[in-house]
């Protein structure tokens, strides 16, 4: 089991949340000597995630706790041209209100567990 230098890893590691890391001394020296910003988009095509997304959510959780900043990018965009997986029926085309409405709702559970108003990372 490797030895890290940086909480944020040191972290992940005791929760279980590592399998691979491409270049792990490299991060783990960055983690270890200054603030990191680091970003993970969710889609509001909903006004609520699936459990799935609670493993990001936690990163990011984790993240700010050991002292980074997190970044959780709620975009519409997705939403506003449809799935491009094709499908044999595409998405329901959302209004911009809609979106914006979902975005609120997303938002009110990311703040029990990230703090928005820090501007440094750190709780």
């Amino acid at each position: 089991m490797t030895k890290f230098k940086s909480d944020f890893l040191r972290t992940m590691q005791e929760r279980c949340f590592i399998h691979q890391i491409s270049d792990e001394s490299g991060l783990d020296d960055l983690l270890a000597k200054e603030c990191v910003t680091a970003y993970i988009g969710f889609d509001p095509t909903a006004p609520s995630l699936h459990a799935g997304s609670l493993i990001q959510i936690m990163m990011l959780h984790w993240f700010q706790a050991t002292g980074h900043r997190p970044i959780s990018l709620m975009g519409g965009g997705t939403g506003m041209v449809g799935d491009p997986s094709f499908k044999e029926e595409a998405r329901q085309l959302m209004t911009v209100d809609t979106i914006e409405s979902n975005i609120a709702s997303i938002k009110r559970v990311f703040a029990n567990y990230l703090d928005y108003g820090k501007g440094s990372g750190a709780p």
